[in-house]
């Protein structure tokens, strides 16, 4: 069996670096499942799936340099997307009212069917991965990382 980040974690590490491994663990196993679906299902990337929800979000278009900071990526790995999508029809690049220097990238008519089936099929996926936790389990695990959170944030100031 292949190992995961967690396995590697000697019991002699400390107690802080098992947990994060954990958590790593757990996101990558459920992002692994999804990446898989994704790709076996509708032929697209967790990447593009993620840029179409930002435009989901966002009916009236973002601009290439909002789209990067909302995707935490480079503007040439969103131009690369973003072309595809374009050539796909699933988006279209209109000019922006306010700059005419800049466009915005917006989910076509096509986009918007398209991702609406696929966000439908992600949250059946990641409900059936997380449905072995009992609600009192979920509840607890939420508590507990909205704790983890909160402390992450006020030791990172």
């Amino acid at each position: 069996m292949a190992q995961d980040r967690e396995t590697i974690a000697r019991a002699d590490d400390h107690r802080a670096l098992r947990l994060w491994l954990r958590l790593l663990t757990c996101s990558q196993l459920i992002e692994r499942q999804v990446r898989s679906r994704l790709r076996g299902r509708f032929a697209t990337t967790l990447p593009r799936f993620d840029l179409l929800a930002q435009l989901e979000r966002h009916p009236a278009g973002l601009k290439m340099n909002e789209l990067s900071r909302l995707l935490m990526v480079t503007g040439g790995n969103v131009t690369g997307i973003v072309d595809q999508l374009v050539k796909e029809g699933l988006v279209e690049r209109v000019d922006d009212a306010e700059d005419r220097r800049a466009w915005r990238v917006k989910l076509t008519r096509v986009g918007e069917k398209a991702f609406a089936e696929m966000a439908r099929a992600h949250e059946a996926w990641v409900v059936e991965l997380l449905g072995g936790l009992s609600r009192k389990d979920s509840e607890a695990l939420m508590q507990l990382l909205a704790r983890l959170k909160e402390v992450t944030l006020e030791n990172s100031a």
